[in-house]
């Protein structure tokens, strides 16, 4: 478990050193980091036995995700909050894996759409028991009212990057 602790005593030397230093902003947004950080090393850990790392994990989720278990490039991009060219690495790994399938439009070779095969599916559908175990286990200190309200405000702060 993570001790955020040294960070929240650099935080105070900060402010100590530089009195105009927002804590509370910044506690905020470091814990996020902290939060990612554990997020993404535990989902790597249940990813492994399955021949998979977290991005790739992302990615098969979103598609699984689409009505028809396809999008686009740009689309799993946006979905994934993954760059286009990490997309396209990770992409091009699942498909060498035979876990998605790229195929290109008949009214336009530049559109390509991406498409969960058979075997995506199937993997999917094995590790999303692991999966299920681990989001209880990430949120098991928050009831679900907590929950709700961490949602509602991170969304909040996500919404501030779009102005």
């Amino acid at each position: 478990m993570s001790d955020f602790a040294p960070t929240e005593a650099r935080l105070q030397v900060t402010l100590s050193k530089y009195p105009g230093f927002p804590r509370d902003p910044a506690a905020l947004v470091r814990l996020i980091k902290h939060l990612y950080k554990e997020i993404h090393d535990e989902a790597n850990a249940v990813m492994k036995p399955y021949g998979l790392n977290h991005p790739e994990y992302n990615i098969l989720m979103m598609m699984y995700g689409s009505p028809d278990n396809s999008l686009n490039p740009s689309q799993l991009a946006d979905a994934a909050g993954e760059k286009s060219a990490n997309v396209t690495r990770l992409t091009t790994q699942l498909c060498e894996k035979g876990y998605i399938a790229r195929a290109s439009s008949e009214d336009d070779r530049r559109k390509v759409t991406l498409t969960l095969t058979p075997a995506g599916i199937a993997l999917i559908e094995s590790f999303l028991p692991d999966i299920v175990s681990l989001l209880f286990r990430q949120t098991r200190k928050l009831d679900a009212t907590e929950q709700a309200q961490l949602e509602v405000l991170l969304k909040k702060m996500l919404a501030g990057y779009g102005e």
